[in-house]
């Protein structure tokens, strides 16, 4: 399935838009799509908002699982602006899709918080691996969700979570299909960035993970796996959404899966050397 802009599309404008356009055309109803392959040279951001009596055990969470949960920034309670984010961000609006969830159900999925936001809620946003995509296109790696127009897949692992209070849950991983010299690239590429994943953290057999069928992704689009490529998988931001589910709280919201908050940080200042 096709996940097009609307009521505009921005794909020429992929290169060209500046994060701050992107987050008002969002915010303006102009584009509700997966946010891949748009604003490369920017970080995009996963999404998790909690009532602050959960606040501290999440953010335990969060540095107890890095590899899935890097923080970009965490907001103070009721702080829905979160400056170092970006340029007049308001996370209420400006992301393109938003899984509302009570009781550990999704009870909603909405393009604006305008009917739920609480004066408690503490945002967090977390690195996601988009923000590396850019440099893997530019090193010549084909992107196979982008080629396709597909929100990329994303799948639950049988990997546990290092628990932390009430959070816990498994790993999920986003699934990229690549040449065994592409993967070896990607590896090194994206090992200088653990604040957006780093990484991979297994190529190949997905059984290893507990996957059962890769045309069937938890979350995301299946995409086309040809002979000779190989599934590489990378911790995804995702994650604390299967946390918060099995946290079961009265009320917590996440970003939709492969629908990012674009921030104004730049993949350049997360690099290490």
């Amino acid at each position: 399935m096709n996940h097009r802009a609307t009521p505009h599309d921005f794909t020429s404008q992929r290169d060209t838009i500046t994060p701050y356009e992107f987050r008002q055309a969002v915010r303006s109803a102009q584009f509700r799509g997966p946010t891949a392959g748009y604003c490369g040279d920017f970080a995009q951001a996963n999404l998790a908002i909690v009532p602050v009596a959960y606040a501290h055990d999440f953010l335990r969470f969060c540095q107890s699982n890095p590899k899935a949960c890097p923080l970009l920034g965490v907001g103070e309670p009721g702080q829905w602006h979160v400056p170092a984010l970006g340029r007049e961000v308001d996370i209420r609006t400006d992301v393109p899709g938003y899984n509302v969830y009570r009781d550990g159900k999704l009870d909603a999925q909405v393009d604006n918080l305008a009917e739920f936001w609480q004066s408690d809620f503490v945002v967090f946003a977390i690195g996601c691996s988009f923000s590396f995509e850019d440099m893997l296109a530019k090193a010549g790696i084909p992107l196979r969700h982008v080629e396709e127009g597909r929100n990329v897949p994303m799948y639950r692992t049988n990997i546990a979570n290092q628990r932390a209070g009430r959070f816990g849950g498994e790993l999920v991983v986003s699934m990229r299909p690549m040449k065994g010299a592409d993967a070896i690239r990607a590896v090194q590429i994206t090992s200088r960035f653990p604040g957006v994943h780093g990484a991979p953290i297994h190529i190949g057999d997905p059984s290893a993970l507990g996957i059962a069928d890769l045309s069937k992704p938890d979350f995301g689009d299946a995409v086309t796996i040809r002979d000779g490529e190989l599934p590489v998988y990378w911790a995804c931001g995702v994650t604390p959404q299967t946390a918060l589910m099995g946290a079961k709280l009265p009320l917590a919201i996440g970003h939709r899966p492969g629908y990012m908050l674009m921030t104004d940080i730049t993949n350049a200042s997360l690099a290490v050397f």
